[in-house]
C-alpha cells in the first residue's frame, strides 16, 4: 500500500492496540495481538523498548504476519529501522526520537505518528508531515508514571486546530472511553485496558462496542480529520 491508501485504511479503523510483552500478564506478545485480531481490531502498535534488534526484528517479522493475514495495519514504536525492515504500515515516534520531518523523506509512503502532549507540539507534527499526532497522557497511567495528565478537555483546545488523523491515549478505559469519544476521538489508543485484561479479546470488543457507538452519533467530519 501506498501512504493515501494506509491513511485511509487507519481512518477506517476504530481501537488502536499498543502491544508490549511486559504488560500482558505474563502472556506472550504474539497471543494477546491473536486475540485482538480475532476481536476485529485493525490497528496495532509493536511496542517493545527493551528488545536487541534482532529480537526486536524476529518478534516484528510475526506481528507482520499475522497483522497482514488479518487486513490490519501495523505500526512500530520509535524504530523506523524496523518498520522498514518488517515491511509494517508506518512508525510512531516520540518528542525524542528521529524527527518527524527526517522520517518522512526517509519513507514517504509509511504512516508517520508522532506523541504530542501541548497544541505547539501537535502543530509542529502536522507541520513536519506527521500521518497522524496522538495526545496524551489524557488520564494517569502506570506505563508513564512520571507524566502528569493533561485531561480530556485539551482534546477540546487541540483538534480544533488539526488537518490530520488524531489518536488519545493515556490511562484509557472501558470506564472513561467515552470522555474521549465524546470528544471526537475515533482511534483512542490502549495498553493494559487490553492487554492486561484477563479476557484481551473480550476487553478489546467492549471497548470497540462503546467506540463505535459513540462515533455513530457524533457530527460528520468535514475539513477537520479525526
Amino acid at each position: 500500500m501506498n501512504h493515501d491508501d494506509r491513511l485511509g485504511a487507519f481512518e477506517a479503523a476504530d481501537l488502536y492496540v499498543v502491544i508490549t510483552e511486559a504488560l500482558c500478564a505474563g502472556r506472550r506478545a504474539l497471543d494477546i495481538l491473536e486475540a485482538v485480531l480475532a476481536a476485529g481490531v485493525r490497528l496495532v502498535q509493536l511496542r517493545e523498548k527493551e528488545l536487541c534488534g534482532r529480537k526486536l526484528y524476529e518478534l516484528g517479522m510475526k506481528f507482520r504476519q499475522l497483522t497482514a493475514a488479518a487486513g490490519a495495519l501495523l505500526i512500530v514504536n520509535d524504530r523506523l529501522d524496523l518498520a522498514l525492515a518488517v515491511e509494517a504500515d508506518g512508525v510512531h515516534l516520540g518528542q525524542e526520537d528521529l524527527p518527524v520531518a527526517a522520517a518522512r523523506r526517509i519513507a514517504p509512503e509509511l504512516l508517520i505518528g508522532a506523541s504530542t502532549h501541548s497544541l505547539e507540539e501537535a502543530l509542529a507534527a502536522q507541520a513536519a508531515g506527521a500521518s497522524y499526532i496522538n495526545i496524551g497522557p489524557i488520564f494517569q497511567t502506570g506505563t508513564k508514571p512520571g507524566a502528569t495528565p493533561l485531561g480530556p478537555e485539551m482534546i477540546d483546545r487541540i483538534v480544533p486546530h488539526l488537518k490530520i488523523p488524531w489518536t488519545t491515549m493515556g490511562g484509557i478505559t472501558t470506564g472513561n472511553l467515552y470522555e474521549v469519544v465524546r470528544r471526537g476521538a475515533r482511534h483512542p489508543a490502549v495498553i493494559t485496558a487490553v492487554t492486561a485484561a484477563s479476557d484481551p479479546g473480550q476487553a478489546a470488543r467492549e471497548l470497540r462496542e462503546i467506540i463505535l457507538s459513540g462515533i455513530s452519533s457524533l457530527p460528520t467530519r468535514h475539513n477537520v480529520v479525526n
